[in-house]
């Protein structure tokens, strides 16, 4: 009986080495307990303190966290679905601004829950409206999602500074105050609780349900998810949607943080919140990612931005650091699936 040879295995064909795959797996949890190491040790050596068993420096970090997870969060079910949403930014800035104006506008003998949810409710009316526009170009009028949430993106911002005369609106609601600034249990930030809530509702809904399913689905193969009898336009028009009631929210809890709404308060968030995506395991092209890879790219943004001011480093090297690392989740990835070869 003859024998025929197996052909040799292609690049694509050989098996990535274990190691690799453990340390694309694990490497945003290894480099962040680097982080959180390295700033510990300095924090010992240089000032004989905790950096990271104090209580003051962790809120800080979570708080930092609070505004660009909130916002990556909706990027992660876009991103995984193959798209983008740039408009998130100044979406916060036009909720912030509609929050902020609608208390002002309401009689102050209104008891302040009340004029503080009827803002909440406008406001995220107000960040809807983006996203609903964005969900009718992206998913009905099939416009390239980068391009259409730059649109969006301009035209939020116009609103935005519109809405806002330019200037700085300032609040004096004090229950909008005691949301943006309050504890519970005198140990944890309000903004941090309620972020919290929405990450584990966001994991549920991703990792637990169809709809996350779906998400996977269109973002790994578009066609195949069609001939599948995914929706793929609704759940398109859902995602950019989730993504904006997202960004609105970030708008609600910045104008209580700061007791005034900005209409560029989200502004140098939009572009941490896509690299806490990608640090956190998600593909540009789709079909991967996680809620909790998300979380942690937060944190380790997070922990750079306020660990360098920490030991007194120029606050300019974080934006260095934080594309280092960028670079180095994309590389680690490649590395993975075999683009890059040793």
């Amino acid at each position: 009986m003859a024998l025929v040879a197996n052909p040799p295995a292609t690049n694509s064909e050989r098996k990535t080495p274990s190691w690799l795959s453990f340390l694309a797996g694990a490497w945003s949890w290894l480099f962040l307990i680097f982080m959180v190491v390295f700033f510990e040790v300095w924090a010992r050596l240089a000032y004989g303190n905790s950096f990271v068993f104090n209580v003051t420096n962790l809120q800080s970090i979570l708080l930092a966290a609070v505004q660009p997870l909130l916002l990556a969060l909706g990027q992660t079910l876009v991103i995984i679905a193959g798209g983008i949403d740039l408009s998130v930014g100044f979406t916060v800035g036009l909720s912030a601004v509609v929050s902020a104006r609608v208390m002002q506008a309401l009689d102050p003998s209104m008891p302040a829950g009340l004029s503080f949810a009827l803002a909440c409710v406008i406001a995220l009316a107000a960040g809807l409206g983006v996203g609903l526009v964005n969900a009718f170009l992206v998913a009905r009028l099939n416009v390239p999602p980068f391009i259409g949430t730059l649109g969006m993106y301009g035209v939020a911002r116009g609103l935005g500074f519109l809405a806002a005369a330019g200037n700085t609106v300032p609040t004096d609601n004090p229950v909008n105050s005691a949301m943006g600034n309050g504890f519970v249990l005198g140990l944890i930030p309000m903004p941090v609780l309620i972020t919290a809530v929405v990450v584990l509702f966001m994991h549920y809904l991703l990792s637990q349900t169809k709809f996350g399913q779906y998400t996977y689905a269109i973002g790994g193969n578009r066609q195949a998810a069609l001939r599948a009898g995914i929706n793929v336009t609704r759940h398109t028009m859902q995602l950019y949607l989730i993504t904006a009631l997202l960004a609105g929210i970030a708008g609600i809890i910045y104008t209580g943080r700061f007791t005034a709404g900005a209409a560029q308060a989200g502004e140098a968030t939009l572009l941490d919140s896509i690299a806490a995506v990608v640090i956190g395991g998600a593909s540009l092209f789709g079909g991967a990612g996680t809620i909790v890879g998300t979380v942690i790219g937060a944190l380790i943004i997070a922990i750079i931005q306020f660990g360098l001011v920490f030991i007194n480093v120029q606050p300019f090297w974080q934006f260095i650091a934080v594309g280092l690392v960028i670079i180095l989740s994309v590389l680690v990835d490649q590395a993975k699936t075999g683009v890059v070869k040793s």
